[in-house]
């Protein structure tokens, strides 16, 4: 039985669709936290939602260093 071969643009597009996703949430994110700033302050939130964006920023670009180097290497 043959196994059906994926072309690898939609492969591509597959793997850098959901890391630009991720860039769209961080800096989503980042506006929330910069225009709600004295609100979240004053609510106590204010350090989970700095620390959301610290915590996503290097995943990001560790996945987009991941996918670059995979690319580079023609695996993907």
């Amino acid at each position: 039985m043959n196994q059906p071969k994926m072309n690898p643009a939609v492969l591509r597009l597959l793997v850098i669709f959901p890391n630009v996703l991720s860039y769209i949430l961080l800096f989503g994110v980042i506006v929330y936290v910069l225009t709600n700033y004295s609100a979240l302050q004053a609510a106590g939130a204010l350090t989970f939602w700095i620390g959301l964006p610290i915590l996503l920023a290097p995943m990001a670009m560790y996945t987009t260093y991941s996918i670059v180097k995979r690319i580079k290497a023609g695996v993907l």
